[in-house]
């Protein structure tokens, strides 16, 4: 069902997907399947049947209203009762439904664009939780090692001192030094515990299911800030579900303006009198714009216009501003990984010569152990450092309201 409903998506931004559940799932399959399978997105989708409601009651004509009257007589010279009948319609209403149809088109568009961003946004988070499962995994596997490492090492260094071969200060060096590598692993675990739970509720799966993740592709392009915000200007769903409602909200003005002038109400007449005259004629009816003229009405209407206006130049300022900031952060995460990966290969020809030299006995085993660990050290600052980039550039595709790979030429 699933794997239906991803293949079938129909999102403004987001591409159906065929995906295979008997493979790891990679980042993009994890974003399809939280928009599909959200409770959350599951409930708000639900509110686009109110709005479209809300359209067809706009585009219906109003009834016409049927009034009969009927006077008994009571006492008099003539011999009949009174009878009258009016149909009155409401005129304003035909004049104000090419506005009110447009106001309800308008409020339809801008809840579909605010569903459709819930969803990106769902997507985006999928993405990022993705990118920490995949690094915490790492993260483990590394730590792992390091403890292992560490423990044997404190076995070696336990028997020398029961010997009397080294101080219990030596001894007690080591079995903190194993400590804190127990610390880091339990932390990357229950770090990735916490990251596989959050993915599971996001995906509105039971706390135990432990899906299985494919690492994603870490992107080294480097952005241009200014493009990148002149795409997020057009293809931000919620910049998009602002400008929707500020066209509501102008209908409304619209509608709230032409309330200024005479709502003409016709009816037509028809009445018997007591002494059976015929009658027959029309009224119009209307309130006269003397004092009030909507005035009131007027500014209840433009007020959230002019407050959608204002939020939409706040939230594009706030958007260039992300953009900038994430794209800074990105190239120097990279600089600094870059960095960090030139050291590490020295660093494992160092390692596999202390082996060799504790393997001849030029060299102790806590000695190379130390070097194992600014491996493992060094191992450890790549992995965050991928995963630190994998997941900003989840926040930088969810601040662009596109996905970046599409803006690769």
């Amino acid at each position: 069902m699933l794997a239906n409903a991803a293949a079938h998506l129909d999102h403004p931004v987001l591409a159906p997907l065929q995906i295979d559940f008997a493979k790891p799932l990679p980042p993009d399959a994890l974003a399809i399947l939280a928009v599909v399978a959200n409770p959350e997105l599951q409930a708000a989708r639900k509110r686009e049947g109110v709005a479209s409601a809300e359209l067809l009651a706009a585009r219906l004509l109003p009834d016409p209203v049927l009034s009969f009257f009927h006077d008994r007589r009571l006492s008099g010279p003539d011999p009949f009762d009174a009878l009258a009948g009016q149909v009155a319609y409401d005129l304003a209403a035909l004049r104000d439904r090419r506005a009110v149809m447009a106001g309800a088109r308008a409020s339809r568009e801008r809840l579909r664009r605010d569903i459709a961003w819930q969803e990106w946004q769902v997507a985006a988070q999928a993405k990022l939780l993705a990118a920490r499962i995949s690094g915490l995994s790492r993260t483990v596997e590394i730590a792992s090692a390091a403890k292992a490492d560490q423990d044997d090492i404190l076995a070696r260094v336990a028997r020398a001192a029961d010997r009397g071969d080294i101080s219990g200060a030596i001894l007690e060096t080591r079995r903190l030094a194993a400590a804190l590598a127990t610390e880091r692993l339990r932390q990357a675990e229950r770090d990735l515990s916490a990251a596989r739970l959050d993915l599971n509720r996001l995906l509105g799966l039971v706390p135990a299911t432990r899906l299985a993740i494919a690492p994603g592709i870490v992107s080294n392009v480097l952005w241009n800030p200014d493009d990148l915000f002149q795409h997020a200007k057009f293809d931000r769903l919620d910049l998009g579900a602002l400008e929707a409602g500020y066209a509501s909200q102008e209908a409304n003005v619209h509608i709230a303006v032409l309330d200024q002038f005479p709502r003409l109400n016709l009816t037509i007449n028809r009445a018997q009198d007591t002494a059976l005259n015929q009658t027959i004629g029309p009224a119009i009816n209307f309130v006269v714009p003397l004092w009030n003229r909507n005035r009131g009405g007027l500014a209840v209407a433009q007020a959230p216009r002019d407050q959608l206006r204002t939020e939409y130049t706040a939230r594009e300022f706030a958007t260039r501003a992300d953009i900038a900031m994430l794209v800074d952060g990105l190239a120097l995460a990279r600089r600094q990984r870059d960095e960090t990966e030139r050291q590490i290969p020295p660093l494992q020809e160092l390692v596999a010569a202390s082996d060799l030299a504790v393997r001849r006995g030029d060299l102790t085993a806590p000695s190379a152990s130390a070097m194992h660990q600014s491996l493992f050290d060094k191992q450890i600052v790549v992995i965050s450092l991928d995963q630190w980039i994998a997941e900003q550039t989840a926040a930088l595709e969810l601040s662009v309201g596109r996905p970046l790979a599409s803006l690769v030429k």
